[in-house]
């Protein structure tokens, strides 16, 4: 029975994270197409922030899933020691996109906003050489 909700559970978190690509990347396309404004910069900084949740989501389910499946197994020194390991690397990715979607931790969450952030325009580069001396 753990077995199969542990299968279930990684299935919805596979699935959300693809869901979650074609969804948000079809909306930034709509919207960088649509010419004038808001335009492919403004575009990006939602479909950026709405990729890292839908990334977030099915991390969150991943987790769940190796959970479960290290509580239907038995117990050994060595499955714990995985599963913590991969629940660690799983935390520190989350709390990673969420600094990165939010722009602060999380438990500073009901703080002040944070400053907007503007996207970044890079500037080519000078072709010119300076003279030989």
């Amino acid at each position: 029975m753990a077995n199969w909700a542990a299968a279930g559970l990684e299935l919805a978190g596979i699935l959300a994270l693809l869901a979650g690509v074609v969804v948000t990347s079809f909306l930034f396309l709509r919207a960088g197409l649509r010419g004038g404004a808001p335009g492919w910069g403004e575009a990006f900084i939602p479909y950026r922030a709405n990729l890292g949740r839908a990334i977030l989501l099915g991390l969150e389910l991943l987790v769940a899933a190796d959970i479960v499946h290290t509580v239907a197994a038995p117990m050994t020194l060595e499955k714990v020691a995985t599963l913590g390991l991969i629940v660690l690397i799983r935390t520190v990715l989350s709390l990673s996109l969420e600094v990165e979607i939010e722009g602060r931790w999380p438990w500073r969450r009901h703080g002040p906003e944070p400053e907007p952030r503007e996207p970044r325009a890079v500037e080519p580069r000078s072709k010119s050489v300076p003279p030989r001396q």
